[in-house]
């Protein structure tokens, strides 16, 4: 069965692994073209390309996908399936019509909820329970194919954007593996997503970091896992930038009429800073530029915060 894979970072790997790992004939690998990383700003290959390398596969990186040069490279392909994780462009009609069964796509969301690019970040920043991942035929609308199998996953309280992609792009593999399976056996059936459910997960960007202690403690924290890794929640100390990649929502009453962002003490694992409606949040880790990241409590000691100060904005 020959699959043509499209797909770029880390969330990509797992399928295609599984795909490999399956005997599934992987014809060829669409990847973004390298981007500049690092200090030194060179050319990096994607997660996605490193592994299709190593398995010396076809590997193809067009700047636009849909651009006319592309159209007889790949039709001249003949895929059976067509497999889309985590792409990053929009795929044509004239690409989805290659598929000689079906062109598929691995969506890390319950769809119809939170279609769109950031879908795990934005389940956190609402504080949902649970999270999934969707396996659909693709259309050329954004994310708007009918769906084959999903899968439920919960959120903990202190999960990440990181770690949940991580946990959905490997139940995302399995289930790819299971769609592919059954829709060879002709025991799986594609059912239209629900219009009037529809909810959309736009692109984080980093105008969305810093932090407003005038929220609670629960929202911030959501935001504070959301944005990790990327873009990183933040908040400044004396003018100086202050990352901020962990933290917990206390059950402790904070000062009354303090004011949000005051540092109020110490705990076993951070520091608790004041937060709106009365509530505390502890800060787990956080980073100054151009350093590690620490613990709250070891920033604090170092900091030599004191109890009342105002310093977080």
């Amino acid at each position: 069965m020959r699959v043509l894979f499209l797909g770029t970072p880390e969330f990509a790997v797992p399928a295609l692994e599984s795909l490999l790992e399956s005997g599934y004939d992987v014809c060829a690998v669409i990847a973004q073209p390298d981007r500049p990383a690092g200090r030194g700003h060179r050319l990096q290959p994607g997660p996605v390309k490193l592994l299709a390398r190593s398995r010396c596969l076809s590997i193809h990186q067009p700047e636009k996908i849909g651009a006319a040069e592309n159209r007889e490279v790949f039709e001249r392909l003949h895929p059976d399936y067509i497999v889309s994780a985590a792409y990053g462009q929009i795929l044509p009609g004239w690409l989805l019509d290659c598929a000689g069964r079906y062109a598929l796509n691995i969506h890390a969301s319950l769809l119809p909820r939170y279609r769109g690019a950031a879908p795990v970040a934005w389940s956190i920043l609402n504080g949902d329970a649970s999270s999934g991942v969707t396996i659909m035929v693709m259309e050329e609308a954004l994310d708007a194919g009918p769906i084959l199998l999903q899968r439920e996953v919960p959120i903990g309280l202190e999960t990440t954007t990181g770690e949940l992609t991580g946990t959905l792009a490997r139940e995302g593999a399995r289930l790819l593996i299971e769609a592919l399976e059954r829709l060879e056996r002709g025991t799986l059936r594609a059912v239209p997503q629900d219009e009037t459910l529809v909810t959309w997960a736009p692109r984080l960007t980093k105008e969305m970091a810093p932090v407003s202690w005038e929220r609670g403690a629960l929202e911030i924290h959501n935001r504070i896992r959301a944005f990790n890794p990327w873009p990183g929640a933040q908040t400044s100390l004396a003018g100086e930038p202050l990352r901020l990649w962990r933290s917990f929502p206390t059950d402790l009453a904070g000062f009354e009429g303090a004011d949000p962002g005051r540092f109020l003490s110490l705990s076993e694992r951070g520091m608790r800073v004041q937060c709106g409606g009365g509530s505390v949040l502890e800060l787990l880790e956080v980073q100054r530029p151009g350093k590690k990241r620490v613990s709250g409590r070891e920033f604090a000691s170092g900091a030599r915060l004191r109890p009342g100060d105002v310093l977080f904005h």
